[in-house]
Formats: structure tokens, sequence, C-alpha cells
């Protein structure tokens, strides 16, 4: 039985992995800071979900607060951290670019730095796939990732240096995971699958930045999570892509959720934002090789599960602001 420091545990990815974590027999010490980027009623609704387990601890903590963080790793023998804390959200990075840089780049140097202190032997980082703009796709990790187009992706860009810092000085094990586009049952209402769903389900049209033809490669939550807990064993230093292998455009996901709330909805198309990506698409040959990774859940399915998810809770989730 291992003991699991996971950041951001009321958050999407990071409920999931600690959630998978205690089924799977450990102790995970989940930290999260509660802030309100997004309502706070998702963030309550996982965290519930979490204090059900006997074998998990939360404290409300913020990564930037390294005294208070330090407190925890005096308290716990950790075998791992993994850091799924962080300002998320491309357009806000650009209005809000200061809290970006503290929390992304100097909250994971603090918990780098009470790793090496404290001993922590492995180190996992959640990245993201907005490093790649501009590269050629299939987005691969040997890609040079130095031009990222959003303070967003740039503090991103700078907590992967730090960790590989950290590996480099002190043999801190470190995996970097570059997830995605995450989506799934209790999202985040700032991506665009639970903004359409729940804009499809009032009835209310949906709008879309740019001409519907861009794509992503959306990965499901329950996938996501399975790779991070893969990624816990030793590897020195690895930058993984996490994602589905398999891009699709935003106005056939339109469609999918059409299908499933069996409405059809009125599209509204406004500019596409300059520091969005208009595509991605990630070669996952590397997961697949040091993890044994591969995604499960096709797009249709976790579109599926996902709207069955907002049904049964749409007493709630019609209050949820977006």
């Amino acid at each position: 039985m291992a003991v699991y420091l996971v950041t951001g545990c009321a958050g999407f990815i990071g409920s999931k992995v600690a959630e998978m974590l205690i089924e799977g027999g450990h102790v995970v010490v989940g930290i999260d800071n509660l802030n309100d980027y997004y309502d706070i009623n998702l963030k309550y609704y996982r965290l519930d979900k979490l204090k059900n387990f006997g074998s998990f601890t939360f404290y409300k903590i913020d990564i930037e607060n390294y005294t208070a963080l330090e407190t925890i790793f005096k308290s716990h023998k950790f075998d791992a951290v993994i850091n799924e804390a962080a300002r998320a959200g491309v357009r806000y990075s650009i209005k809000n670019p200061h809290i970006y840089l503290s929390t992304n780049a100097g909250g994971t140097l603090n918990l780098l730095e009470l790793c090496r202190r404290y001993d922590v032997p492995k180190f996992i980082l959640a990245s993201t796939s907005s490093l790649y703009a501009g590269q050629k796709m299939p987005f691969n990790e040997n890609l040079p990732v130095n031009t990222p187009i959003s303070p967003y992706a740039a503090s991103k860009k700078a907590a992967e240096m730090l960790a590989y810092s950290y590996h480099y000085l002190y043999g801190l094990d470190v995996t970097v995971l570059r997830y995605f586009t995450v989506y799934g049952p209790s999202g985040r209402p700032d991506m665009s699958i639970f903004r359409f769903i729940k804009w499809a389900m009032e009835s209310r049209p949906i709008e879309i930045f740019g001409d519907g033809n861009q794509s992503r490669d959306f990965t499901y939550i329950e996938d996501i999570a399975r790779g991070t807990v893969l990624a816990l064993k030793p590897m020195g230093f690895q930058i993984i892509n996490l994602g589905n292998n398999n891009p699709d455009k935003l106005i056939n996901v339109i469609k999918i959720i059409e299908k499933y709330i069996g409405t059809k909805a009125k599209l509204v198309y406004k500019d596409f934002h300059k520091a969005d990506l208009y595509e991605t698409w990630a070669n996952i040959d590397k997961a697949e090789k040091l993890l044994g990774w591969q995604p499960n859940i096709c797009l249709e399915e976790g579109i599926k599960k996902t709207v069955e998810w907002f049904k049964e809770n749409w007493y709630w989730l019609k209050k949820v602001k977006i």
C-alpha cells in the first residue's frame, strides 16, 4: 500500500486520479485551494465523493503556500507526488497572466523542492497539448515546444523545465504527462463538451469560436486517469502524451450530443481566438511503449456516458454557471 499526494484533488482530472488510486488499495492525501475559477459546486461534488473513502485525507491548501505545504510533507511519507493543481484555461490566462505563472510554475517549484527535501522518489507533472502550437501533427514528444502562444502554455513549459532541472540535479524520477482535451462526467464547465451539452439541454444556442471544423484529440477522463496511474513507475525523466490519437471536429461533437440528448441545436459562430490551436492530434507511441497504455473509450461512447451523467445530475447541474 503506497501513499500518494494528489494536488488539485477537487479538480476534474485530479479527483479521478485520486479515486482510481484509492480503489487500487492506496492511501491518498489530497490538497486543493478550491478557487472559484469555475463554479465551485462541481469541485464540492467531486470532493464529497472522495471523502466517502476512509483512505483519503483532504487539506484545503494552495500549492503557492510553501509553509503550509511543508507541514503536510512533515506529516506524511509520500511514495509519489502527482501534481494536478494548475490554473487552467488558455483565454483566461491572457486576462490574468500573473496568477498562471505563480501557480503553474511557482507552485510546481514548491512541490519539487519539498520532494527533494523529504526524499519523495517520484513526481508526476500534468502538462498540456497546448505546448504543441505550430508544430507538425501528429504531435510527438520530441518536437521543440519553444513557442507557447498563451501565458497558460508558457507557464506549463516553465513547470516542465523546472521538473527536468530537479531530475538532473537531484535524481528525482519525473514523468511529464501532456494531456489532450480531456472530457467526461463532472468535467470543467469552461471546456467545450460540457458547455455544448448544457446549452443543448437548456435549448440555448451553442457558441462556437471558429467555423466548427477545428478539431481536438478528445480524450475520456477515465483513460487519462488510468494513464496517469500507470506513469507512477520509475522511468527516469520522460515526457509522455496521453491522447485519443483520433481527432474529431467540433461540428461532429455537436452532432453526437444532439443524438443522445434528442434535440437539434442552434449554432452561433464567433471569431476564432488567436491563442487557440486550430487542431490537435497526439502521437501516443511512447505511451504504448512505456506504459502499455491505449485509450479505451471512443468519442461517441464518452459523450454518451457524459450526457447520461448530465441527465442523472441535472437537478443541480442546471444551476451551474458557465
